[in-house]
């Protein structure tokens, strides 16, 4: 098959538009610049090529990676492994979705609106609070949005932030309160839970607020009751981060008293994507809505009493005076919230309430085995849902390598956070993974000496 050039234009094209601007070439539009650093010579390229012959090679070349469709995977740490129906792609697919952006103009969106509005019903119902937006970038930045809230509502620059926060997510916060002058103050966790008396000792009348995750980083699920309380006393704001699966199952913030969620929400339909895009969350009690950042789509009905939707309390530099604005997110993740709104209306209350009992029954499973075999162990003994933390025999590294020799895809590393933690492995265990993959999984470990 003939090769094809793609630029489409011909050398009458070419002569054409020279001619219109007024140049006898194409040099002639490069003129200014110094002749030494001009290319003198064509460029090496290899011949051009047809389109099946592209084709053909780059499907060769994808099929040298491997991905978690070929190898079962035991890897979480914050994006995680779970069975998308085919729904959710097929109705974001849709052009009305997928080609949306900000719906400026609500009377010609209302289709794209309502998608959102959806979203944000569910994420309120997950959460047990009162107001969601329309979607964050990620469980990072959300979780650093809910800092600035809390600082702005209190007038308070303390923050005390649980070292079982995820560490990325840590990190996203102290960018943040670097520029805006806020103390951050990690607190430490003992045997996989935040330390709680030195928390509570040293929440004050100074403190804006407390940020604790649950699940937190090493799956371990904490007491959040009486965190939310001794921040209260004091007059500040607790700031839940969870995981939205693990609340078909566990408390919602609402019920434990957090006065913000926050979270990840790639569990809610989104691929791994090689690490994005992906979605933050947030959902708020109603006293705090304005000062939430992003967007937020309320319902309304228009002036002959049809129900309709349109962008409301949009308190950012975009809509207002920029020295006014609570926050510089001035965009979202819409087309993710999309999906996450069609994964959580096809699965159900009972559909996520299944995904989440697999996850925790087979994560159990799969931790009381590895912890049976001979040098390994659990790092701690408090409750989990689908994640926990396992001693190992040797360099968790090591480990790592043999599996993935296997056809496995194992757990984190958890010396790629801290040097100490060098033979301590982060499993996670999803609906997806099979009896026989954790079988297989143990007999591999097992075998390795």
């Amino acid at each position: 098959m003939a090769g094809h050039h793609y630029l489409p234009n011909t050398p009458a094209d070419r002569q054409a538009m020279l001619k219109t601007i007024g140049v006898q070439s194409v040099e002639e539009l490069f003129a200014d610049l110094p002749a030494d650093i001009r290319l003198k010579q064509p460029l090496e390229l290899p011949p051009a090529v047809s389109e099946l012959e592209i084709l053909r090679m780059m499907q060769e070349r994808a099929g040298r990676n491997s991905n978690v469709d070929q190898f079962p995977c035991f890897l979480g740490a914050g994006a995680y492994d779970h069975f998308v129906p085919s729904v959710v792609s097929h109705l974001a697919g849709r052009a009305e979705f997928y080609t949306a952006y900000t719906q400026y103009q609500p009377e010609i969106s209302q289709g794209g609106l309502q998608a959102l509005w959806e979203y944000q019903s569910f994420m309120c119902e997950l959460t047990g609070l009162d107001v969601s937006n329309a979607s964050l970038y990620d469980g990072a930045t959300a979780t650093a949005e809910a800092m600035n809230l809390a600082c702005g509502v209190t007038g308070r620059k303390k923050v005390l932030i649980s070292a079982g926060v995820h560490p990325f997510y840590r990190q996203v916060v102290a960018t943040y309160a670097r520029d805006f002058g806020f103390a951050v103050q990690v607190i430490p966790v003992v045997q996989g839970k935040t330390a709680a008396d030195e928390l509570i000792t040293l929440v004050d009348d100074e403190t804006a607020t407390v940020i604790l995750q649950t699940p937190n980083f090493y799956g371990i699920i904490e007491d959040m009751t009486a965190f939310g309380e001794a921040v209260h006393r004091q007059g500040g704001l607790f700031v839940a981060v969870v995981n939205p699966i693990s609340l078909a199952l566990l408390q919602s913030p609402g019920e434990y008293g957090a006065d913000i969620a926050v979270g990840e929400g790639q569990p809610l339909g989104l691929g791994l994507n090689f690490g994005g895009p992906y979605l933050g969350f947030m959902a708020v009690r109603e006293k705090y809505m304005r000062r939430m950042p992003g967007r937020i789509v309320g319902q309304t009905v228009d002036i002959e009493g049809r129900r309709g939707f349109v962008l409301t309390l949009q308190a950012r530099e975009q809509h207002i005076r920029r020295e006014k604005a609570y926050s510089n997110i001035c965009s979202n993740e819409g087309l993710c919230a999309v999906m996450a709104a069609i994964y959580v209306s096809a699965m159900g209350r009972e559909g996520l309430r299944q995904v989440a009992n697999s996850c925790l029954q087979k994560a159990h499973y799969a931790a009381q085995r590895i912890a049976a075999l001979p040098g390994y162990s659990l790092a701690h003994t408090g409750p989990f849902f689908h994640e926990f933390v396992i001693k190992t025999p040797r360099p968790a590294s090591e480990i790592n390598s043999l599996l993935l020799a296997k056809g496995i895809i194992g757990g984190l590393d958890l010396a790629t956070l801290e040097a100490a933690m060098a033979d301590q492995l982060l499993f996670c265990v999803t609906e997806k993974r099979t009896s026989g993959e954790i079988d297989e999984l143990v007999a591999v470990l097992e075998g390795l000496k």
